[in-house]
């Protein structure tokens, strides 16, 4: 189970195969979503950001924030034509040791699942 602070976080997810099925947009004509992730974002508080990335091209953006609303699926920033290959997050340690920068990897296409807590005393 990961362990968060009580900050406002920044939350920074993949769209195909981690919140949708992977390529279903142009496999199956639209995009259809995986389990937990309506759960996911109705538990994130309201504080935190959430950034969407994929490399889907722009030309798929409008289909892809009407989906996104209809399903009430929140981002603040949705960032298209990003490449295929790794993300890589880099951010600094507080000085009081608090780590600020955390990376998830889950299976293509299975449920999101974050396990994680929240510790006032971080």
């Amino acid at each position: 189970m990961l362990e968060f602070s009580s900050l406002s976080k920044t939350w920074i997810l993949d769209v195909d195969g981690t919140l949708v099925k992977h390529n279903g947009y142009k496999i199956d004509g639209y995009d259809t979503l995986l389990d937990g992730v309506k759960e996911f974002f109705e538990h994130l508080p309201a504080d935190d950001k959430v950034i969407l990335l994929t490399a889907r091209k722009d030309e798929f953006l409008p289909a892809l924030k009407t989906f996104l609303k209809e399903n009430s699926i929140r981002c603040d920033y949705l960032l298209t034509d990003m490449p295929m290959g790794e993300r890589i997050l880099v951010n600094d340690r507080k000085p009081s040791g608090l780590d600020m920068a955390f990376a998830v990897n889950k299976d293509r296409d299975k449920a999101l699942n974050i396990d994680y807590k929240i510790n006032g005393e971080l």
